[in-house]
C-alpha cells in the first residue's frame, strides 16, 4: 500500500521487529520493512535458543524476567536447566557471578562436586566447581516469531520483504516520513522504528539521525556428534569465565566458544580458527569423543556501547524511534520490551508485565551527554 500513510514504519522483522509490529498493530497502521527475502534471516533465525535469567547481565534481568511468564503460559520454554563451570583458580569468578546477581530476582544455587558430576556426566577433574541456574529453559524462537508476525498479519498490519531502505528523510513542510525502497517503491509513515538490528546505525544515518554506536558482533555454533551421546537433559552448560557453551539439541552438540568478534554489518560466517577454539575449549571440559563437525554457522549479536538495549525518541530526531542494540538476549527480552516500547510509542499506561521496567534505563537519552 505504496500511497497509504502509516503510523508506524517499522525496519527489519527480525524478532525486534516483528514483537514490536505485533504490540502496535491491534492500535494503529503497521508496516513492517524487511530487507531480506523473508523475516528472521540474520539474528533471529541464527540463535542458539535458550533463555537464561542471567544472560545479559544485571541490566537485561528484568526484561528476561517480565518476559517469562509470557512465553512460559504460550508454550515457547521448555525447562533445561543451565550450570555454571570453574576450576579451583575459577572461584573468585564464581563469587563475582554470585555477587553480581544478588538481589535481582534470578535463582543461582551452588552445586556440590557430586551434584555436578552428576548434571554433567564425563566432566574432567579440573572443573569442580558449578553454579545451577534452575530456571534456564530451551526457547522455540522460531515459534515465537511466527507467532508474533502471525499476529500482526491477523491485526491488519502490512509486512514488505525484498524492502531495503535507501533513503529516510521528512519532506518540508510535513507531518510525516518518506521512505525510499531499493526498488524504487516509496512509503509513507508518521513514525520511523529502527529495529534494523546490526544494520541500527547505518539505518540511524538514513534518517539524518545520530549512530549511537551500535557494533555487531560475530557469535560462532557449531554441531557435534558426540559419543557417548549427550543425554537430552544435559543442562546447558557454560564456563564462568565465557569460554564457552554448550547444550543437546535432537542427539547432537551445539557448542559455542562465547566468542564476540567485531564484524560489519553482514551475513555472517564462521571462521575456522572460532570452530577450532570452540572444539579445543570443549575438549578440556569433558571425556566426549568429537565424531564428526556437522553443521557450522554465524550469526551477528548486537551492542549499544554499555551492552544494554536502546528503546526509546532519538533524542534529536522528531519520529524517529530506536528499537535496537539487543546483544544475544533480544529473543528472551522480546515479549516485554515490546509491550515497554509498544506503551510509550501509544502513550499508553504500564500494564501487569511492564509495571517493573524502566523506560529511562533503555532510553537513548543515556547517550546524549557522551556525544555532546
Amino acid at each position: 500500500m505504496p500511497d497509504a500513510i502509516y503510523d508506524f514504519a517499522v525496519i527489519g522483522a527480525g524478532m525486534a521487529g516483528a514483537s514490536l509490529a505485533a504490540e502496535l498493530a491491534p492500535h494503529a497502521r503497521v508496516l513492517v520493512l524487511e530487507a531480506e527475502d523473508a523475516p528472521g534471516y540474520h539474528s533471529t533465525g541464527r540463535s542458539a535458543a535458550f533463555w537464561d535469567e542471567c544472560y545479559g547481565g544485571p541490566g537485561v534481568v528484568p526484561l528476561t524476567l517480565a518476559s517469562g511468564q509470557f512465553l512460559r503460559e504460550g508454550g515457547f520454554l521448555t525447562p533445561r536447566g543451565a550450570v555454571h563451570l570453574a576450576r579451583d583458580e575459577d572461584l573468585s569468578a564464581l563469587d563475582r557471578f554470585t555477587e553480581t546477581f544478588a538481589d535481582t530476582g534470578v535463582t543461582i544455587e551452588r552445586l556440590k562436586l557430586s551434584e555436578l558430576s552428576e548434571k554433567v556426566p564425563r566432566l574432567r577433574g579440573e572443573w569442580r566447581h558449578g553454579l545451577w541456574e534452575p530456571a534456564c529453559a530451551d526457547i522455540d524462537v522460531a515459534g515465537l516469531h511466527q507467532h508474533y508476525l502471525k499476529a500482526l498479519k491477523r491485526q491488519g498490519g502490512d509486512l514488505v520483504c525484498c524492502a531495503r531502505a535507501v533513503k529516510i528523510e521528512r519532506p518540508p513542510v510535513s507531518d510525516y516520513w518518506e521512505i525510499t525502497l531499493q526498488s524504487g517503491e516509496t512509503h509513507k509513515t508518521a513514525k520511523v522504528i529502527n529495529a534494523a538490528g546490526a544494520w541500527a546505525d547505518p539505518i540511524a544515518r538514513l534518517a539524518g539521525a545520530r549512530p549511537i554506536g551500535i557494533e555487531p558482533k560475530r557469535r560462532t555454533i557449531v554441531q557435534l556428534r558426540v559419543l557417548p551421546s549427550p543425554p537430552e537433559d544435559l543442562p546447558l552448560v557454560l564456563d564462568i569465565n565465557g569460554g564457552f557453551y554448550f547444550k543437546p539439541d535432537a542427539g547432537r552438540l551445539w557448542l559455542s566458544p562465547h566468542d564476540e568478534v567485531a564484524s560489519e554489518a553482514c551475513d555472517a560466517a564462521p571462521e575456522e580458527i572460532d570452530v577450532a577454539r570452540a572444539i579445543d575449549r570443549f575438549e578440556t571440559v569433558v571425556d566426549w569423543e568429537i565424531e564428526h563437525v556437522e553443521r557450522r554457522w554465524a550469526g551477528l549479536r548486537s551492542f549499544a556501547p554499555d551492552r544494554l538495549p536502546v528503546y526509546g525518541y532519538d533524542p534529536q530526531v522528531e519520529g524517529f524511534y530506536w528499537f535496537a542494540g539487543q546483544g544475544g538476549f533480544g529473543i528472551q527480552t522480546a515479549p516485554a520490551a515490546a509491550r515497554l516500547a509498544a506503551q510509550e510509542l501509544l502513550a499508553i499506561d504500564a500494564d501487569e508485565m511492564t509495571a517493573d521496567l524502566s523506560r529511562v534505563r533503555y532510553s537513548p537519552q543515556r547517550f546524549v551527554t557522551i556525544h555532546a
